[in-house]
């Protein structure tokens, strides 16, 4: 059975669940509507949730052709995109599994989760904890942290579809993404290489609507590896005046704007999630790194820890 457990403090109530230790609903004081999408009934998320608000892993995002080398060592993973491709850990990664609760307190809680060595073809047994807090300034605070007792790849990362408003869609959204490259993709939105923003529609320098149509899902490229926690990002409601400002460790946020989103059983309370819903932002190594020599290592080995801190503070104005 599928648990479900509060949080609260600095502004915000947050609910997650057992199942991909998922954010199901948070909420900021003074702002009746929910800022994420979320099921009304916990039991639809196995079936109906397409990663909503879930720690999407062990490899986050996708890699090409189920298949990566590590050590001289060719490992085939779970290809559970289009059927040639792996995405988010393969179809039993961490986004699908039951955590195990650690810690719940007023404002924080901790989930648990051991990956067996092997699983979905990745080597290594992987322990992995998330811990989520409320923190002040009405700031969602997110650290992950992970080991492994082999050589293995880890990529991380939150999987909440954000929607700041009430109107239905995120059409009346401004994003800022301090990123002034991207990585570009084939039509199965696999990688090829990394391109400027100039002159494209992936610039989100100066902040730009999310128009609400079309298909946005590519990785805009922050640095070329992991940094000190700094404020990569900016998402604005015109419809509600929240604004929702991003900080992360990570080298990359994978942008998705939900344009395949059709979400066939109830919203948060009874709401309907069509395309363009809510828009996924999702700090993270870029994807399929583990076959690019020049993109941020993924790499994790016996005795060091992977850590990410990603944080999303909010304000009404």
């Amino acid at each position: 059975m599928i648990a479900c457990h509060t949080i609260s403090g600095d502004g915000l109530t947050a609910t997650f669940l057992s199942f991909g230790a998922s954010l199901r609903d948070l909420r900021l004081d003074g702002h009746d509507a929910p800022l994420v999408l979320g099921l009304e009934d916990p039991a639809d998320y196995p079936a109906h949730s397409r990663y909503m608000g879930a720690t999407a892993g062990r490899y986050a995002n996708r890699i090409a052709a189920a298949r990566f080398t590590l050590d001289g060592r060719t490992f085939r993973t779970d290809p559970n995109f289009l059927g040639r491709h792996t995405l988010h850990g393969g179809s039993a990664g961490t986004g699908k599994r039951d955590w195990e609760l650690l810690d719940h307190e007023v404002d924080a809680i901790r989930f648990g989760l051991t990956l067996r060595d092997g699983e979905m073809g990745f080597p290594g047994e992987m322990r992995i904890e998330a811990l989520f807090s409320c923190a002040p300034s009405a700031t969602l605070r997110i650290e992950y942290r992970a080991t492994t007792q082999a050589p293995t790849i880890c990529n991380l990362a939150h999987h909440t579809y954000w929607r700041l408003d009430d109107t239905g869609d995120v059409s009346r959204h401004r994003l800022t993404v301090a990123a002034d490259r991207y990585v570009a993709v084939d039509e199965d939105l696999i990688p090829t290489g990394v391109a400027s923003v100039d002159g494209t529609c992936f610039d989100f320098r100066q902040g730009r609507a999310l128009a609400g149509e079309g298909l946005l899902d590519h990785n805009l490229c922050l640095s070329s590896g992991r940094e000190p926690l700094r404020e990569i990002a900016a998402l604005r409601s015109d419809a509600s005046g929240i604004e929702m400002r991003v900080a992360t460790t990570e080298p990359g946020l994978q942008v998705y704007d939900g344009a395949k989103l059709d979400i066939g059983v109830s919203g948060l309370g009874g709401r309907r999630y069509g395309a363009h819903a809510g828009v996924a932002l999702e700090p993270q190594i870029w994807p399929d790194a583990p076959n690019h020599d020049d993109f941020p290592s993924a790499v994790l080995r016996p005795g060091e820890t992977y850590r990410q801190t990603t944080t999303f503070s909010f304000s009404k104005g």
